[in-house]
Protein backbone atom coordinates (compact mmCIF):
# COMPACT_ATOMS: atom_id res chain seq x y z
CA UNK A 1 0.00 0.00 0.00
CA UNK A 2 1.56 3.08 -0.87
CA UNK A 3 1.48 5.59 2.15
CA UNK A 4 -0.34 8.92 0.08
CA UNK A 5 -3.28 5.89 0.04
CA UNK A 6 -3.82 5.31 3.50
CA UNK A 7 -5.46 9.08 4.60
CA UNK A 8 -7.66 8.67 1.70
CA UNK A 9 -8.50 4.71 2.66
CA UNK A 10 -9.51 6.20 6.54
CA UNK A 11 -11.43 9.45 5.52
CA UNK A 12 -14.02 6.79 3.01
CA UNK A 13 -13.73 3.94 6.19
CA UNK A 14 -15.16 7.78 8.30
CA UNK A 15 -17.33 8.35 5.62
CA UNK A 16 -19.21 4.93 4.97
CA UNK A 17 -19.63 4.99 9.16
CA UNK A 18 -21.43 8.33 9.43
CA UNK A 19 -23.84 7.90 6.31
CA UNK A 20 -24.57 4.37 7.94
CA UNK A 21 -25.96 5.74 10.97
CA UNK A 22 -26.96 9.35 9.66
CA UNK A 23 -30.18 8.82 8.50
CA UNK A 24 -31.51 6.43 10.46
CA UNK A 25 -35.08 7.37 11.06
CA UNK A 26 -37.46 6.84 8.08
CA UNK A 27 -38.52 10.00 6.04
CA UNK A 28 -41.70 11.28 5.76
CA UNK A 29 -42.21 10.17 2.26
CA UNK A 30 -42.05 7.07 2.68
CA UNK A 31 -45.15 6.38 3.83
CA UNK A 32 -47.25 6.75 0.28
CA UNK A 33 -50.18 8.47 1.79
CA UNK A 34 -47.75 11.52 3.03
CA UNK A 35 -46.17 11.60 0.03
CA UNK A 36 -48.86 11.31 -2.41
CA UNK A 37 -50.39 14.47 0.15
CA UNK A 38 -47.37 16.16 0.17
CA UNK A 39 -46.73 16.04 -3.49
CA UNK A 40 -50.52 17.45 -4.56
CA UNK A 41 -49.88 20.22 -2.58
CA UNK A 42 -45.98 20.53 -3.77
CA UNK A 43 -47.97 20.46 -7.81
CA UNK A 44 -50.82 22.70 -6.06
CA UNK A 45 -48.68 25.45 -5.37
CA UNK A 46 -46.85 25.81 -8.27
CA UNK A 47 -49.78 25.65 -10.43
CA UNK A 48 -50.87 28.09 -8.35
CA UNK A 49 -47.65 30.69 -8.56
CA UNK A 50 -47.35 29.71 -12.17
CA UNK A 51 -50.68 31.55 -12.43
CA UNK A 52 -50.22 34.47 -10.60
CA UNK A 53 -46.51 34.71 -12.16
CA UNK A 54 -47.61 35.19 -15.78
CA UNK A 55 -50.24 37.95 -15.06
CA UNK A 56 -47.24 39.30 -13.20
CA UNK A 57 -45.52 38.57 -16.35
CA UNK A 58 -47.67 40.05 -18.29
CA UNK A 59 -47.97 43.49 -16.10
CA UNK A 60 -44.35 43.84 -16.25
CA UNK A 61 -44.71 43.52 -20.04
CA UNK A 62 -47.53 46.48 -20.06
CA UNK A 63 -45.77 48.59 -18.05
CA UNK A 64 -42.54 48.65 -19.82
CA UNK A 65 -44.90 48.75 -22.92
CA UNK A 66 -46.61 51.86 -21.60
CA UNK A 67 -43.18 53.86 -20.23
CA UNK A 68 -41.38 53.31 -23.40
CA UNK A 69 -44.37 53.10 -26.09
CA UNK A 70 -44.80 50.28 -28.39
CA UNK A 71 -42.42 47.75 -28.35
CA UNK A 72 -41.04 44.80 -30.65
CA UNK A 73 -43.38 41.75 -30.03
CA UNK A 74 -40.09 39.65 -29.71
CA UNK A 75 -39.35 41.83 -26.58
CA UNK A 76 -42.71 41.50 -25.17
CA UNK A 77 -42.24 38.14 -25.33
CA UNK A 78 -38.98 37.72 -24.13
CA UNK A 79 -39.56 39.77 -21.14
CA UNK A 80 -42.65 37.85 -20.54
CA UNK A 81 -41.25 34.24 -20.49
CA UNK A 82 -37.93 35.96 -18.43
CA UNK A 83 -40.11 37.48 -15.52
CA UNK A 84 -42.30 33.96 -15.68
CA UNK A 85 -39.06 31.83 -15.65
CA UNK A 86 -37.65 33.99 -13.15
CA UNK A 87 -40.55 33.39 -10.56
CA UNK A 88 -41.36 30.10 -11.51
CA UNK A 89 -37.66 28.93 -10.17
CA UNK A 90 -37.97 30.81 -6.76
CA UNK A 91 -41.42 29.08 -6.16
CA UNK A 92 -40.04 25.60 -7.07
CA UNK A 93 -36.75 25.92 -5.27
CA UNK A 94 -39.02 27.51 -2.11
CA UNK A 95 -41.53 24.52 -2.64
CA UNK A 96 -39.20 22.05 -2.21
CA UNK A 97 -37.72 23.72 0.53
CA UNK A 98 -41.31 23.55 2.08
CA UNK A 99 -42.07 20.17 1.13
CA UNK A 100 -38.44 18.72 2.91
CA UNK A 101 -39.51 20.89 5.73
CA UNK A 102 -43.23 19.53 5.96
CA UNK A 103 -42.29 15.91 5.40
CA UNK A 104 -39.46 15.24 8.22
CA UNK A 105 -35.97 15.71 6.12
CA UNK A 106 -34.74 18.33 7.76
CA UNK A 107 -35.65 16.97 11.42
CA UNK A 108 -33.78 14.12 10.09
CA UNK A 109 -30.65 14.99 9.13
CA UNK A 110 -27.54 15.30 11.98
CA UNK A 111 -25.98 18.58 12.04
CA UNK A 112 -22.37 17.44 13.23
CA UNK A 113 -20.91 21.23 12.32
CA UNK A 114 -22.47 22.83 14.62
CA UNK A 115 -21.55 20.52 17.40
CA UNK A 116 -18.12 19.57 16.47
CA UNK A 117 -16.78 22.93 15.14
CA UNK A 118 -19.08 25.65 16.20
CA UNK A 119 -19.39 24.03 19.66
CA UNK A 120 -22.85 24.97 19.76
CA UNK A 121 -25.63 22.62 21.57
CA UNK A 122 -29.56 22.10 19.69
Amino acid sequence: MRPETAPVKALIALIRRHMARAMTTPSGLDDRRNAAFAWSRFRKMLRAMAAASLAFAFAVAALVWWHSGPLPVVFVIMTVIGVWMTIMMAALLMGLMFLSSGTGHDAQVEDRVSKDVLGEDE
